[in-house]
């Protein structure tokens, strides 16, 4: 089966979610996002290529707050699966080099793997594991033989393309639960989700065990961190006692030790570091 919409057109990069600390984009590395093919959309969200050269500075590290996204990526050190990554994730930048992921809908990659997803939570798999040594190595060869992102991920998608089962329903009804939240973050608990998807709380449990790998809890209050951060690093400056009753925090104590949890610093560390950051970037 063949695409019937050109792929690996780049996407304007709207938001940086996720990305701690953002002003080092630019400056210090560069990302560049990518539409994927139209008939992988119902599993892929983006692909994503990260590009740097500090040839004769000091190595920066960037710092990830994760999303409920399965990823493939082929970088320095090989390909790799990431399941999602409950805490904060942490990569080195060095001389120079270059990054390229492919992105999945929360739940698209299930069909793609005989596991449930909660199984790759938390850990980085080589992508031989899971899809067997020959197969892996050969397209690991053919994308770092490429030059240019557009080429590396038509390589990827080919590989996909082969494997995927085509459409699956669980996947669309998983992904369209977890824009829900992004679109009213109003709903700050599970049995508020799961009436607005009018299933029982277990079912909705045991669908993101088997598709997404992490609670739905923990994704309502993932979302309320990105939104957050986010929000921080936008406006430093911001009210942040009201900034925590707008994400759905009821005390600001609860709102500043879990953004110190998952963040490592309190949001007003976070802001003044942010701010920091935004200055140096624009000097």
């Amino acid at each position: 089966m063949s695409s019937s919409s050109p792929s690996g057109r780049e996407r304007p990069l709207q938001s940086r979610r996720g990305i701690l600390e953002p002003a080092a984009e630019g400056p210090i590395f560069r990302l560049r996002r990518y539409v994927p093919a139209l008939d992988l959309r119902h599993a892929l969200d983006r692909f994503w290529a990260v590009e740097w050269d500090l040839r004769g500075r000091a190595p920066f590290e960037q710092q990830i707050l994760n999303h409920p996204n399965v990823n493939l990526s082929f970088e320095p050190d090989g390909a790799f699966v990431w399941g999602v990554g409950t805490t904060r994730t942490r990569h080195a930048l060095r001389d120079r080099g270059w990054v390229l992921g492919a992105r999945f809908r929360p739940g698209g990659f299930r069909p793609f793997a005989d596991v449930a997803v909660a199984s790759l939570t938390d850990r980085v798999v080589p992508l031989r594991e899971l899809f067997g040594a020959a197969d892996a190595d050969g397209l690991e060869r053919r994308v770092r033989g490429e030059g240019a992102p557009q080429q590396r991920i038509a390589h990827v998608e080919a590989f996909l393309r082969e494997r995927s089962p085509g459409p699956d329903a669980r996947v669309a009804e998983v992904a369209a639960i977890v824009q829900l939240l992004l679109d009213e973050p109003s709903i700050t608990r599970v049995d508020q989700l799961a009436a607005r998807c009018h299933v029982s709380v277990r079912t909705l449990q045991r669908l993101f065990h088997d598709y997404v790998g992490v609670s739905p809890k923990w994704v309502v209050r993932r979302q309320r961190l990105h939104t957050a951060a986010e929000r921080i690093a936008d406006e430093p400056s911001l009210d942040l006692g009201r900034l925590a009753v707008e994400v759905g925090y009821f005390d600001q104590a609860h709102f500043i030790n879990e953004f110190k949890t998952f963040v490592g610093r309190t949001p007003a560390g976070y802001a003044a570091a942010c701010a920091a950051a935004a200055a140096l970037a624009a000097a």
